[in-house]
């Protein structure tokens, strides 16, 4: 298939070959569901934590004697019925991730392509590039494009000036190529990306 490649002033110079594998495959909305959930999932963190009585400090000796003092005997003093000592069942940090392997990782990225480029959300720029971080300067380009307002911007490289001059707005995010995240893509309005990038994808997911 073609894609059609603007310029910096948001007109049609070209067209680009791709692969009908990355940029025309089927729509597959479990499997997207089902990597988006991963994805968001690994990003948790377990908030609760408890010492269990192998887990508190102290208790290395017998507090007393086994006989003669009247009391119930006692082996330690973190045992779970004594202040200060340990829980029974002690609630532990919970792991939320969930595996996906790369063939659904790469099958899922490549739906998620085909289906911008279906509904128009992708657009495929010759060259597009920060001289100097400024957000001025980037929100201009962005809106010669008619890109909008809600915009992820993928790099061939990590550029330092594409990012600081993007960090000031809102809702645009700038990320290189073998940093893209199937949350990213299908979070923004429009995916702005370059003809490098695009055949990075084509070598990446071909």
């Amino acid at each position: 298939m073609k894609l059609s490649v603007v310029n910096k002033s948001g007109k049609a110079e070209s067209d680009l070959d791709v692969s009908d594998k990355v940029f025309a495959a089927d729509f597959n909305e479990a499997l997207i569901h089902q990597v988006v959930s991963a994805y968001l999932a690994g990003g948790r963190s377990g908030n609760r934590a408890q010492k269990n009585r192998a887990a508190v400090r102290g208790g290395g000796r017998k507090p007393y004697r086994q006989k003669g003092t009247g009391q119930a005997r006692a082996g330690t003093i973190r045992s779970p019925i004594w202040r200060g000592g340990g829980r029974v069942f002690a609630a532990q940090n919970a792991d939320f991730s969930q595996k996906v392997n790369r063939k659904m990782h790469r099958s899922a990225i490549r739906s998620i392509l085909s289906e911008l480029v279906r509904q128009n959300r992708l657009l495929t720029v010759s060259k597009l590039e920060a001289k100097e971080p400024k957000t001025g300067v980037l929100a201009t380009q962005l809106q010669k494009l008619g890109a909008g307002a809600d915009v992820l911007i993928i790099t061939d490289a990590l550029e330092n000036n594409m990012q600081l001059s993007a960090r000031n707005m809102p809702k645009v995010d700038a990320v290189s190529v073998s940093s893209v995240n199937p949350v990213s893509l299908v979070g923004h309005e429009k995916v702005v990306m370059t003809v490098a990038v695009a055949k990075k994808f084509e070598e990446m997911l071909g």
